[in-house]
C-alpha cells in the first residue's frame, strides 16, 4: 500500500472543465454518467504539477490513491496520466 504524501481538497468550479476527450473516454468504463458529469466540475491545487488540475485529471493519475470526503489522498510520485 503506498502512503499518502499530500492530502489535497477538491474543489467545486461550478461549471465543467476542459478534459481531453481520451480522458472522459477512460472514465466512462468505470465511472456512472452523473457521476462524470459532477467531476467535471471539479479541480483539484495540485502539489505535484503545480498547477490546477480538473478532477478528472487527477483521478486517473499514477499518484491518485482515493478520494475520501472530498479531498484526494496523493502519493506524489509524478503527475502523468495512467495508461490502461
Amino acid at each position: 500500500m503506498v502512503e499518502a504524501k499530500y492530502f489535497v481538497k477538491v474543489i467545486d468550479a461550478g461549471k465543467p472543465l476542459r478534459v481531453k476527450k481520451e480522458i472522459s473516454e477512460i472514465v466512462k468504463n468505470t465511472v456512472g454518467g452523473k457521476m462524470i458529469q459532477k467531476m467535471k466540475k471539479e479541480y483539484v491545487d495540485c502539489p505535484v504539477a503545480g498547477k490546477q488540475v480538473p478532477f478528472l485529471e487527477c483521478y486517473l493519475c499514477v499518484s491518485f490513491i482515493r478520494r475520501v470526503k472530498g479531498e484526494v489522498h496523493c502519493a506524489g510520485i509524478e503527475y502523468k496520466i495512467r495508461q490502461e
